[in-house]
């Protein structure tokens, strides 16, 4: 009698358990971020006492102290607010374009603003003009339609990315390009703290319309602007970029003096805390800072809490209630006390996100950049600032900077000292994370 042949055996099937799997993940997570941390730049503390003025000699060459001096005459310097002065501008330059177009952005979404960009790169590129694209690979793709990108390659733009998120790359996971770069023809530039979005929209009119500043830049120094694109664009894509199409004989746009000063975390030292620093500790008799992110690490507290015990009128103009990262104004809190024991002023702007990124000492020195005044824009991030010795910009930007005090709220010593228990236990709980908000 003949055996019926056996079915074929079911091959078995292994299922892993969600609990596993997400183990598995959170794992993964706490590794990239362990290894990011190992692998942080070596801190370098500044200790700068005051020795000398903003108006010494020994002034400029010391904001560059670890770096080439680049100080450049015959700039000009046009000070732009707000995204209603800032888009024009820019599209304006593009839309002149007829060499070259540089970008290097954070933030470059898929909205009004992010169309209006797309569709004047991808115009100027099918004209012949070349045009360089640089986003960074965590601020941009998460609001940055496929779709744009392919319709940006389409027209001739070259879109990069810079250090996408990728399994094997968790070393460079906290190290992102903050940087705010527009240069056309290598001979206008543009630098703040702007993003190409519909948040910077409008006149800081409205709670969705951010207050911001950008700086519209034309003479020698916009070299120095085309040269920090080329050093991050090479990185990312292995091209150099050279010749005249690219950086053309300089010449005389104005009278300002001013220096551009990248910074990346991959030097022991901060270019852009150097620049910082050095102004902060030489100031005689003001500082104004307005900036977005006010987390001072130990070297920037102790200096602005020495500018403020000799005699400096220290004015620190941060987000309000209105804060898209509530966590860094937490994170910051903890050390505003010092900063009002000292005597600086603290300000709170009301309307909209404070999102500028400024610093006048004693009505000579500013800046205008992309840094924020914490410890991930000294010692991770790729950060670019437009630093300026001229009377007539600085006074500018300070009379900006009143205009925003008009619209602030004063935080006080007692209103520090008489905060919550759950604001004190939030800061408690950041204080082991702070070097990275």
């Amino acid at each position: 009698m003949r055996r019926k042949p056996r079915a074929p055996r079911k091959p078995r099937v292994y299922r892993i358990r969600v609990e596993l799997y997400l183990i598995v993940l959170a794992g993964a997570f706490a590794l990239s971020v362990a290894i990011s941390l190992l692998n942080r730049p070596k801190e370098v503390f500044y200790d700068l006492p005051h020795s000398f003025g903003v108006r010494d000699p020994a002034f400029l060459p010391s904001t560059q102290a670890f770096d080439r001096p680049s100080w450049a005459h015959g700039n000009r310097v046009t000070l732009l607010r707000n995204g209603i002065e800032v888009f024009p501008a820019m599209l304006d330059a593009i839309s002149s374009a007829q060499k070259s177009i540089h970008m290097e952005m954070y933030i470059f979404w898929s909205d009004r603003v992010g169309g209006r960009f797309r569709d004047a790169l991808a115009e100027r590129a099918s004209r012949g003009v070349e045009v360089r694209l640089l986003l960074d690979g965590v601020g941009s793709p998460k609001r940055l339609k496929r779709t744009d990108v392919d319709m940006l390659r389409r027209a001739g733009c070259r879109v990069e990315f810079f250090r996408p998120v990728r399994p094997w790359m968790l070393d460079v996971l906290n190290r992102r390009t903050h940087r705010r770069i527009l240069v056309v023809d290598g001979a206008v530039g543009f630098t703040g703290g702007v993003g190409i979005a519909d948040l910077w929209e409008g006149d800081a009119d409205s709670p969705e319309h951010w207050r911001d500043t950008m700086a519209r830049i034309e003479g020698p120094v916009v070299a120095q602007m085309q040269s920090a694109f080329e050093d991050n664009w090479s990185e990312v894509t292995g091209e150099i970029l050279v010749g005249d199409r690219y950086f053309p004989q300089s010449v005389t746009a104005g009278d300002v003096l001013a220096s551009v000063v990248p910074s990346n975390p991959r030097a022991s030292s901060s270019a852009s805390q150097t620049l910082y620093s050095v102004a902060i500790s030489a100031a005689e008799r003001r500082i104004s800072i307005a900036n977005s992110y006010f987390v001072p690490n130990d070297t920037s507290l102790s200096l602005l809490v020495a500018a403020s015990r000799r005699g400096v009128n220290v004015r620190i103009l941060v987000p309000g209630k209105i804060n898209d990262v509530p966590v860094t104004k937490a994170g910051a809190r903890s050390r505003f006390g010092e900063l009002l024991r000292a005597g600086a002023k603290i300000y709170e702007y009301q309307p909209t996100m404070m999102h500028a990124k400024t610093m006048v000492v004693d009505d000579l020195f500013a800046t205008v950049g992309s840094t924020n005044f914490d410890s991930r824009s000294f010692r991770y991030n790729d950060e670019i600032e437009l630093a300026i010795y001229d009377s007539k910009v600085a006074g500018r930007l300070e009379e900006m900077f009143e205009a925003d005090l008009a619209k602030s709220r004063p935080y006080t010593y007692e209103q520090w000292a008489s905060r919550s228990i759950w604001n004190r236990f939030t800061e408690w709980l950041l204080l082991p994370v702070r070097s990275q908000l």
